[in-house]
């Protein structure tokens, strides 16, 4: 696929989500990726929902990426992975620190041999430190780092109960630092020539991405206002024709409250004993959202409303299922969505590109866009171990040696029968 990192490899040993989303970011910008997989597999190839071989969770984050499929714990296995890691731009990994230090494919070992590589290594709570042996996943992060705590007082659900996030919100983010870290130290190599080592925390993620960070750790007393532009504090309403939408703005805000008094042209709220501080409206939310849901009704559509929202700077967002929105205009305007084979007959529907680039020497033409022409090697997840054979091969490997490794069980083809016995022209 033409992108703006075309001519970069990327070698991901990474799984299941934070260091695969990094990868796929940086080969939906254009670089090549050749996935390594241990003989287990990523876990992520079983998730549900899955119709084929393929399930779409393994799709969604690696379709496109050729794959090596490898038992680094067979003698002579590692070799092969190092002369692979010599051909790379970039390394992404996720394991447990020091794991891919065991087998001898640590940043110092790769750095040796090829010093200009960048290696990004993904973990819970950093390199160093007390933490780090501990396992991480997105819940368990977003537990540790404060997020969960803002969900459960935020909702304070009634049966006291404790809940996470739907969204791995910790890996998704972790990944996406992770590729800008290398995107600034591809650049670095440009201006120096130097590669370099990059220690992603995923810890260290969520207190960046955290937007309140500064009020949870103030000693500033905010009385009943909400500490963010209503962010934590959204009114959700029922429009004209019976949709649910949700404005940012707080009914409780000070700031915000405004707002609302202009588009409904009410001043005469300020002065509404029930409404005059944030601690009166705090008190009589239930009154002011009544007040202004009954205004919200006398409104033909949610059209008409909409305008007069936006004349008072009220944004609003109608709160639709996945499929609402892919099946709407927008969604085909901007080719929201793209449809990859599952390799078992069917089709799975995937996210489309975040981004759109005006020089079509680094944005995918528009037909190449429209799946049905995209480049096949674009469209296409891999079975585990697919490209064993033409990956080895491109790394000077003669057939001889590709089968004395599948016959030691080095190379790894799940679903193959009798694998380590055929020969390398029928694998």
């Amino acid at each position: 696929m033409p992108g703006p990192l075309t001519g970069i490899r990327v070698v991901d040993f990474s799984r299941v989500l934070a260091g695969p989303h990094c990868a796929q970011t940086l080969q939906d910008l254009g670089a090549e990726v050749i996935k390594v997989e241990p003989p287990s597999g990523d876990m992520s190839r079983k998730a549900l929902p899955s119709d084929g071989e393929i399930s779409g969770y393994y799709a969604q984050q690696n379709a496109g990426k050729r794959n090596l499929s490898i038992d680094l714990n067979v003698p002579g296995a590692q070799e092969p992975v190092l002369r692979l890691c010599d051909t790379a731009d970039v390394i992404v990994e996720n394991f447990r620190p020091g794991t891919l230090e065991s087998f001898g494919i640590g940043y110092e070992a790769v750095a040796a041999r090829n010093p200009g590589v960048v290696y990004a290594s993904i973990s819970g709570y950093g390199q160093h430190g007390s933490w780090r042996a501990r396992a991480a996943y997105a819940p368990t992060v977003q537990a540790e780092t404060g997020i969960t705590a803002i969900t459960a007082a935020q909702f304070n659900t009634a049966d006291g109960r404790m809940r996470s996030d739907s969204l791995s919100h910790a890996d998704v983010y972790s990944g996406l630092h992770a590729a800008i870290a290398v995107l600034a130290a591809l650049h670095h190599r440009d201006r120096t020539g130097e590669g370099q080592y990059i220690d992603v925390a995923m810890a260290a993620v969520m207190l960046a991405i955290n937007e309140r960070v500064h009020a949870d750790l103030s000693e500033i007393g905010l009385g009943a206002e909400p500490p963010i532009l209503g962010a934590t504090d959204c009114a959700f309403f029922t429009g004209p024709g019976g949709e649910t939408f949700v404005s940012p703005m707080s009914l409780v805000s000070t700031m915000s409250f405004t707002f609302y008094m202009a588009a409904m042209h009410r001043p005469d709220l300020v002065d509404d004993p029930r409404f005059c501080t944030a601690q009166d409206r705090k008190q009589n939310l239930a009154a002011l959202h009544a007040v202004v849901q009954e205004w919200i009704l006398t409104f033909d559509d949610m059209a008409s409303l909409d305008a007069q929202f936006d004349e008072a700077k009220i944004p609003t967002g109608r709160v639709r299922t996945t499929e609402n929105l892919v099946a709407g205009e927008w969604a085909e305007q901007w080719m929201a969505t793209r449809v990859v084979p599952d390799r078992s007959g069917g089709e799975i529907t995937l996210p489309g590109f975040p981004w759109h680039f005006s020089s079509k020497t680094t944005e995918v033409e528009a037909e190449e866009r429209d799946t049905s022409q995209a480049p096949v090697d674009w469209r296409i997840p891999a079975f585990q171990g697919e490209h064993n054979e033409d990956v080895l091969r491109e790394l000077g490997y003669p057939d001889d040696e590709i089968t004395a490794l599948r016959r030691s069980g080095a190379l790894v083809r799940p679903g193959l029968e009798n694998y380590a016995d055929v020969s390398t022209e029928g694998a």
